[in-house]
């Protein structure tokens, strides 16, 4: 299979063109100086120069802060120029795969959502990528839209200083001893390899429609943290976040625990537990000089 990957260079489509290329099949890692989505011109010319089966795209305005300062942008980014893909992608008759997130949820349900509940953002990044959700629904008659939550992964995430939460965390515990986390906030924690893994299973169907996308299970941020420093053996001191310490500068939901329901309906689910994904990163991925022990 001829896939393109938009967002090739980034801490997600690295894995991506990783586990395809893997497969044996004919990967196009597209970056940013590659392709403007804001150019319907610049777009267009890039897949026909690909000529793809499958355009993925795990490009997009991640900050949640900078989406917030400056909504415009964050929908011209991930709702219109994913529109323009979607709208390419029909155009050059393959399967568009677009990634989304657990922030279209606002949080209120407090357990896992499914596929069917109704999104409900809370700030303008969710917004943003919500409306190109339906941009891919509507304009790319053969989609998947995967939405996860929690990502990390060996590549570094320009977007948030270059360092994951895992990174983060083993830092802050070298560097200060003592470490505070918020604990009110549930996620799931989820390998960029491991989505990669599913991303390719899904690929190889015609099961198109829309789909949750994250390790199983569910944990506050300070619980990730804690099972960061049991399974590298670091000591350092692990509080939860004072109230206040740590005042949110834009609205996030409080509980975006995802359901892969659909997955699992047509068998296709390969995630395990969150904890299992975590271990295999720190024994293969994680920087050895990284860590504190």
């Amino acid at each position: 299979m001829k896939v393109a990957v938009l967002g090739g260079e980034g801490q997600l489509g690295v894995d991506v063109v990783r586990a395809f290329a893997a497969n044996g099949d004919d990967v196009a890692s597209l970056r940013h100086c590659d392709v403007e989505l804001a150019d319907q011109a610049s777009v267009s010319a890039a897949l026909r120069a690909a000529r793809p089966d499958l355009l993925i795209n795990t490009a997009a305005m991640h900050q949640v802060e900078d989406c917030e300062a400056d909504p415009a942008r964050a929908f011209a980014v991930n709702a219109l120029g994913v529109w323009r893909l979607a709208q390419a992608a029909q155009e050059a008759g393959c399967a568009l795969m677009h990634v989304s997130t657990d922030y279209v949820f606002d949080g209120a349900k407090g357990s896992p959502y499914r596929e069917g509940d109704a999104p409900r953002p809370l700030n303008a990044y969710g917004n943003s990528k919500l409306a190109g959700e339906y941009f891919v629904r509507a304009a790319a008659e053969k989609h998947f839209v995967l939405r996860t939550s929690a990502i990390y992964g060996t590549s570094p995430c320009r977007a948030k200083g270059g360092l994951n939460f895992i990174q983060l965390m083993l830092k802050l515990a070298k560097t200060r001893g003592e470490v505070h986390v918020v604990d009110d906030e549930f996620v799931t924690p989820t390998s960029t390899r491991e989505l990669a893994r599913q991303m390719l299973v899904l690929s190889r169907t015609t099961a198109y429609g829309l789909y949750h996308a994250t390790a199983e299970g569910a944990c506050t941020w300070l619980e990730f943290a804690g099972q960061i420093f049991a399974l590298t053996g670091t000591e350092a001191v692990l509080k939860p976040a004072r109230p206040g310490e740590f005042p949110a500068k834009t609205p996030r939901p409080k509980y975006s625990v995802l359901e892969n329901q659909a997955l699992k309906n047509l068998g296709l689910n390969t995630f395990r537990p969150w904890q299992e994904g975590l271990r295999e990163y720190l024994n293969g991925d994680c920087a050895p000089e990284s860590r504190s022990r």
